[in-house]
């Protein structure tokens, strides 16, 4: 007759303390949360890979007989903010500031007039440019692409000479000279064959040096 092994009874499940502790050493504990943020930026985790070797004596690398390195120069940064509606856009570079304003805050459809909340936000603009001292402003006007080009560029001059009139008055300085134009349909800044990329191609831009230092 075939006897059947025998197995093993199972161990006791009671577990010491000095057991769990060596346990949660070897697994981990499992209870630990995981933190909120990752400790860098995702992208930018280390590389377990070695960088690239250069050869320094690659002629590639070096210049030609002669030559000379050009001046350092410091690049120009840009920093733009917009609010939520993207009606209000804001460009600070090392030298300039930017403000463009789409022409639905400023102006009814297809008019050069502007409204009592238009004449607040240029007003805003206006404190900026004090801010900066600023004695040379831009005022530049733009449009979509439907109508007519030279409806547009009216239409854009237009409305570009009324921003103008308002930061004038605020101002109120015989110092400033003003750069005032209508581009029309030229320079779009988002495509024209959506209405929301129209819509932002339809605005009146206001730019001025910035502070030095």
């Amino acid at each position: 007759m075939t006897r059947t092994p025998r197995l093993p009874l199972p161990l006791p499940l009671t577990l010491t303390a000095a057991t769990l502790m060596l346990a949660t050493n070897i697994l981990g504990a499992t209870t630990a949360e995981a933190a909120d943020d990752p400790s860098v930026p995702p992208g930018t985790e280390a590389s377990a890979s070695a960088p690239v070797e250069v050869d320094a004596n690659d002629p590639d690398l070096k210049l030609p007989e002669g030559a000379t390195l050009a001046e350092p120069k410091v690049l120009d940064i840009k920093q733009v903010v917009e609010d939520q509606a993207g009606e209000e856009r804001r460009e600070d570079t090392n030298t300039d500031v930017k403000f463009a304003l789409q022409a639905e805050v400023l102006f009814p459809k297809d008019s050069a007039k502007l409204t009592g909340e238009a004449k607040a936000r240029i007003a805003s603009i206006a404190e900026e440019i004090k801010t900066q001292n600023a004695t040379r402003i831009r005022v530049f006007g733009f449009t979509d692409n439907l109508g007519s080009s030279a409806h547009g560029d009216v239409l854009s001059r237009k409305r570009a000479n009324a921003v103008q009139g308002v930061l004038e008055s605020e101002l109120n300085d015989s110092s400033i000279t003003y750069e005032v134009r209508g581009y029309g349909e030229q320079y779009p800044i988002s495509s024209n064959a959506t209405e929301a990329g129209r819509k932002k191609n339809r605005r009146v831009e206001v730019s001025f040096p910035r502070t030095e230092g």
